[in-house]
């Protein structure tokens, strides 16, 4: 398998059924046509989440992130104006290589720890997108992430990645813009083949539509 059908294999999207473990997932290239049957999501490898996060639950060298959640995991009652969920990776060292998982479920991934999905969450529907992108996208999703004042549960990024990227250093050290604009719209495009065009729209909790985050794909 060579380095395109790795990126394909990370671009995707997965929707979880409520009160059921397994899901359907749409992947990037030539077979995207129609939605798969995917494993048991609730199972520590073996389908497209678990192989998208390998190297969060576990320390790789090549992959540093920020995992953000308004319910970090095992940490409860905690109170955040954000409801917003994922985790921003990058390859710190000379490969471009970048990805950002957006999802819905509360308490997860465990940061450098066992893959867990929470047995609460089993009875919900849930969502999943996976993009792999370039490293040049990475500021520009940051910017669109301080207007949704997320709540970072984990960071070991590089300082030296973090403070090359004016919006990434912001976000890390917990400067989330409150002043005008209140709406940020933004468009990014993945890696590999084709370039897949994605925008981002991110609203705060002083906009007059109310605090929200999504991709239009």
């Amino acid at each position: 398998m060579d380095r395109n059908d790795i990126i394909l294999l990370n671009q995707f999207i997965v929707y979880k059924a409520p009160a059921q473990n397994a899901g359907k997932a749409l992947i990037a290239g030539g077979g995207a046509a129609a939605w798969q049957n995917i494993a048991d999501l609730t199972r520590a490898a073996g389908h497209a989440i678990a192989k998208s996060l390998e190297h969060v639950i576990m320390a790789n060298a090549d992959n540093k992130f920020i995992a953000y959640n308004n319910i970090p995991p095992d940490v409860p009652k905690i109170k955040t104006k954000s409801n917003s969920k994922g985790v921003l990776m990058m390859n710190p060292r000379v490969a471009d290589e970048a990805s950002w998982i957006v999802h819905t479920v509360p308490g997860f991934p465990k940061a450098l720890r066992e893959y867990v999905f929470p047995l609460a969450e089993i009875q919900k529907g849930h969502l999943f997108i996976c993009l792999t992108i370039k490293e040049s996208e990475i500021d520009a999703i940051a910017m669109t992430l301080r207007i949704a004042t997320p709540l970072l549960y984990h960071n070991d990024i590089p300082k030296n990645e973090i403070n090359s990227r004016p919006n990434l250093q912001k976000l890390a050290e917990g400067r989330s813009r409150f002043m005008p604009p209140l709406t940020v719209a933004q468009e990014i495009a993945t890696a590999g083949p084709g370039g897949l065009k994605v925008a981002i729209y991110s609203k705060s909790e002083k906009s007059r539509y109310g605090k929200s985050f999504f991709l239009c794909i």
